[in-house]
């Protein structure tokens, strides 16, 4: 049985790197997403403001989510 060979640093990485940003962008959205949906439905049924009460601070959580969270460039190292 023919064994095969492994040279480090040999193999092609896009697909991992790929995945894992992916799992990274659905991670940071989509938690952004849950927090304003229990942010609205808290202030909306817990609290007993009405649906405005809840949904003006969900649309602001979601603005500055959007802000803080969004792709910046990176700097070049060099």
């Amino acid at each position: 049985m023919a064994e095969a060979a492994y040279h480090h640093g040999d193999q092609d990485i896009q697909e991992q790197v790929a995945t894992y940003k992916l799992f990274g962008a659905f991670s940071k959205w989509g938690s952004l997403a849950i927090a304003t949906l229990v942010l609205m439905l808290v202030l909306w049924f817990c609290l007993g403001v009405n649906f405005l009460g809840g949904l003006i601070p969900g649309v602001i959580l979601v603005a500055l989510g959007v802000t803080f969270l969004r792709s910046r460039p990176q700097a070049g190292h060099g």
